[in-house]
């Protein structure tokens, strides 16, 4: 006899990261720590033993402040587990891969080929774009019959700036990967087009981020995001301290950078302390 209660769905937190993605996350969170130290704390390592070397510091500490960001989010994968806590980063790290990727096959030339961190840097940037929205999508299958936890959502206004700071640096990475040459005129320090679009998967990872957090609205895919990027863009506010010889102070666009950055980093705290109140 069929039961006249209506089916019930699953609890949120039975919704846990698949074995694949813990792996994954724990084979990078050792790589992008490495990173971080090669690029932010030993540049001067890193120029020599990177992929390439990577020049201005300003542009080697980016990067490097990126992967710390990177392994915060990926050590939540391990601890928490729950696929609503981190559902939201995949797709905008494949693209950030993707976009790295597509440098690397463009500059190939470029890359110091005999050193093991660029072997390392190919696999990743090549294959991870290409099995990791497949990962994603099989663990998201999983919420189909799933109502899952909000605890809590952004206010409209919220969701309206994280939206719209999504949009302007979706648009800035476009440009730096296909017209990378119109963005070197102007950039705060100076880029080469391979540099230019290695700064373009820095934009389009919080890009994605944002308009992701703006769509779904929801406190518990937005904190630990959140708190990634806080990481990044507080070492890249450091980064612009220790390499303000790289700027071009009497250009506009280097303070436009430089407020812009701490703008965000703010925006973030705040959001923060807003959520904590509610």
């Amino acid at each position: 006899m069929m039961s006249s209660h209506p089916q019930q769905s699953s609890p949120d937190h039975a919704v846990l990261v698949q074995p694949l993605l813990l792996i994954l996350a724990a084979l990078l969170v050792p790589v992008l720590v490495v990173a971080f130290f090669m690029l932010y704390v030993l540049p001067d390592v890193g120029e020599a033993h990177f992929a390439w070397p990577v020049r201005p510091l300003m542009s080697s500490m980016m990067l490097g402040a990126t992967y710390l960001g990177g392994a915060y989010f990926f050590l939540i994968v391990l601890i928490s587990r729950r696929w609503r806590h981190v559902w939201l980063g995949f797709l905008p790290i494949t693209a950030f891969a993707g976009t790295l990727g597509i440098a690397t096959l463009l500059h190939w030339d470029l890359f110091v080929h005999t050193r093991w961190a660029f072997w390392i840097w190919a696999l990743l940037y090549i294959t991870v774009p290409l099995f990791l929205p497949i990962l994603w999508h099989l663990n998201q299958r999983l919420t189909a019959d799933v109502k899952m936890a909000r605890e809590g959502d952004l206010p409209r206004p919220v969701r309206q700036i994280l939206g719209g700071l999504g949009i302007i640096l979706t648009i800035s990475a476009v440009l730096l990967l296909f017209v990378p040459e119109l963005m070197i005129a102007t950039w705060p320090w100076t880029l080469t087009p391979l540099t230019a679009r290695i700064m373009s998967s820095m934009f389009i990872l919080p890009g994605l981020v944002g308009l992701g957090m703006a769509y779904d609205g929801s406190w518990a895919s937005a904190c630990y995001l959140l708190k990634a990027q806080a990481i990044s863009i507080g070492l890249m506010l450091i980064a612009i301290v220790v390499a303000r010889a790289d700027f071009d102070w009497t250009a506009p666009t280097s303070w436009f950078f430089s407020g812009g950055m701490s703008g965000i980093f703010l925006f973030i705290g705040y959001i923060h302390y807003l959520m904590r109140e509610r």
